[in-house]
Order: C-alpha cells, then sequence, then structure tokens
C-alpha cells in the first residue's frame, strides 16, 4: 500500500507538473479529514507521511494558549498553566502531540482523496501563477472582462484574474463580458475566495500610472507627479514638478495638441484633468490648484493648518466648483 501511495504521488506530480511536496500535503489533507471524522467536536489532527517509504504517522494535537484567553475549544486547545504539567519547557502557541491510529488510505475513498489532492494542486497552481505574475512588478492589470461576480467585475488577463469591486469602478461606466480593461492593482487578497489581485479604476493611483506610461520624461526622472486628486468619472487635479529647469512640466504632460492629457481621458470615460504646477508653499501651491479661478489674496494660518483664500464675486462659483468639486 506504501509503495502504491508513493507511485500515487508521482503519476499526479508528472501528470500536473507540480512538487511532489505538494502532491504528499494534499494526500496528508485528505488523511487528517478522514481520522476527523472519527471524534466527535472540532479536534485538530496532523498526519506526516515519510517521503521515502511512503509510511505515514497521525497525531492528534492541542494547540497551547494563554491561561487568560481560556478554552475557546477543549478539543483542540490546551491552557499553558496545564500544557507546563505535562512539558516543561512549552510555551503558547507550541502543539502538544499524541500519536494515534493511522486511518487505512483505502478508508478514505479513492474518490474523496482525488478531490482533496486536485483541489490542493489548483491552489497550488494559482498561487504559483499569482506568484509569477506579481514578481514581474506591474502596477496595471490590462486584461478582458470575464464575468459578473456578485456586483464585481473578474478580469482575466492570461490565466491570472483580478477583481474589480463595484466601488472601485467610474461610475457610469458600463463594463461587459469581453470588453478590453485596465485597472490599477491595488493589492492581493489572500481571505478573497476566487481571483484575489483586487483591482481599481478610481483610484487617484491609476490615474498617476496612466500619465507615467504616456509622459516618457516622468520614468526618466526629470518629471515627478506629486499628488493627485479625483472625483471619478469627471474631474481630477494632478499636481507636477520639474526637475529640469528646460522642461515644462505641464506641457509636458499636456502634450502636442493635448495628446497625452488626451489618452488619459479617453482611458478614464472622459473624466476632466487639471495639471497644476506644485510648489512646496502651501499658498502658492492653493493658488495654482484653485484655477481657473483668480485668487485675490490668501491667508495661511500655520498653526491651524488653514487657509482664507479671497476671491471676486465672478470667481466664486468658479473656485467652489461644483458641489465643491474644485475646492
Amino acid at each position: 500500500m506504501n509503495r502504491e501511495l508513493l507511485m500515487l504521488v508521482d503519476a499526479i506530480s508528472r501528470e500536473k507538473s507540480v512538487d511532489r511536496d505538494v502532491v504528499f500535503g494534499a494526500v496528508e489533507s485528505a488523511l487528517a479529514s478522514a481520522t476527523k471524522k472519527l471524534y466527535q467536536g472540532e479536534v485538530d489532527i496532523r498526519v506526516a507521511i515519510d517521503r521515502e517509504s511512503g509510511i505515514y504517522e497521525t497525531f492528534r494535537r492541542w494547540l497551547v494558549v494563554p491561561d487568560e484567553a481560556g478554552l475557546q475549544n477543549p478539543e483542540a486547545e490546551e491552557i499553558l498553566s496545564d500544557a507546563i504539567d505535562r512539558i516543561a519547557d512549552i510555551e503558547v502557541g507550541d502543539y502538544i502531540e499524541e500519536s494515534i491510529e493511522s486511518v487505512p488510505i483505502g478508508r478514505i475513498g479513492a474518490q474523496a482523496a482525488k478531490q482533496v489532492i486536485l483541489q490542493k494542486i489548483r491552489d497550488a497552481e494559482r498561487e504559483q501563477l499569482l506568484n509569477d505574475f506579481l514578481s514581474r512588478g506591474e502596477r496595471i492589470f490590462v486584461g478582458t472582462v470575464k464575468r459578473l461576480d456578485k456586483g464585481d467585475i473578474i478580469v482575466e488577463s492570461g490565466r491570472v484574474e483580478g477583481r474589480l469591486k463595484r466601488g472601485e469602478m467610474i461610475p457610469k461606466e458600463n463594463l461587459r463580458s469581453g470588453d478590453r480593461v485596465r485597472a490599477f492593482i491595488l493589492g492581493v487578497d489572500p481571505t478573497q475566495r476566487g481571483p484575489q489581485i483586487m483591482l481599481s479604476r478610481s483610484s487617484p493611483d491609476f490615474m498617476v500610472e496612466l500619465f507615467r506610461q504616456e509622459v516618457p520624461e516622468i520614468e526618466q526622472g526629470l518629471l515627478e507627479i506629486k499628488s493627485c486628486a479625483r472625483d471619478s468619472g469627471s474631474r481630477a487635479k494632478i499636481a507636477v514638478l520639474s526637475h529640469d529647469k528646460r522642461v515644462d512640466p505641464i506641457g509636458t504632460c499636456v502634450g502636442v495638441r493635448g495628446s497625452r492629457v488626451t489618452a488619459v481621458t479617453n482611458e478614464l470615460a472622459g473624466e476632466r484633468v487639471d495639471i497644476v504646477l506644485w510648489s512646496e508653499d502651501p499658498a502658492q501651491f492653493v493658488i495654482g490648484a484653485l484655477a481657473p479661478a483668480n485668487v485675490q489674496s490668501i491667508f495661511v494660518d500655520e498653526e491651524q493648518h488653514g487657509m482664507d483664500v479671497v476671491v471676486d464675486e465672478e470667481n466664486l462659483a468658479i473656485a467652489i466648483g461644483r458641489g465643491g468639486q474644485n475646492v
């Protein structure tokens, strides 16, 4: 039986191009699940298979928890003071193990074992794909809308999938299955069932990355986008700074006949972009950022981190913006 187990592991490992250890881990999980069914309550079982001989041992184990935490699951936990009576140098977070009789591999059912093994392999393959994708260091995910999932959109890029949540989409944007889409990679959520790469089209970082792709001078270090603010789908402002006196930061981001800023706007469903000059002087920065309104005077209260900005009647509505958007 042990020889058959080793042959099974080798066959699945070759067929699925997965490391033998992953297959062994899946078999151990299947055996542990079968053993748990023999007990009542939430017991913790560990199975260890010898990688050379195929002989396996089964252990029931208890997690050592602090006395003050108490036992949340008496079937699988032991408080520290009781554990010390059994093993002198044991610490919180360690396990107490007790060898128990192993379940014959035939008893777990070939089909059940195979399902657990294949699921483990699928998980390992998905994790490998995810790690390979993330190791490329890309910040924008380019893919095709595959399907809808509870209001979220699943985007596929090769064999990797990302999740674009409803709250991270551009308002009123209607993406359909088969549409080509770009989105910013927010990060990875390992607790998420299904696609774990979390995407956003409404994040300010997405706009920054789009400008980085359109404006080579940013990548070259001649220009820097210091900050970005977005009312996604409607309006945005980016603050830019030049590190080379020969480079006009605003004109460079706008591009010839507005080609660069238009490319970003088209990607973001017509979102209007204002490009303003960044300044270390807060007053100067705000005067530029409130454009197209003309500021008459400005008073900065450094202690309160606030400022009073004065504009004339004609410029008041422009300075505030629709629904307070500009301020």
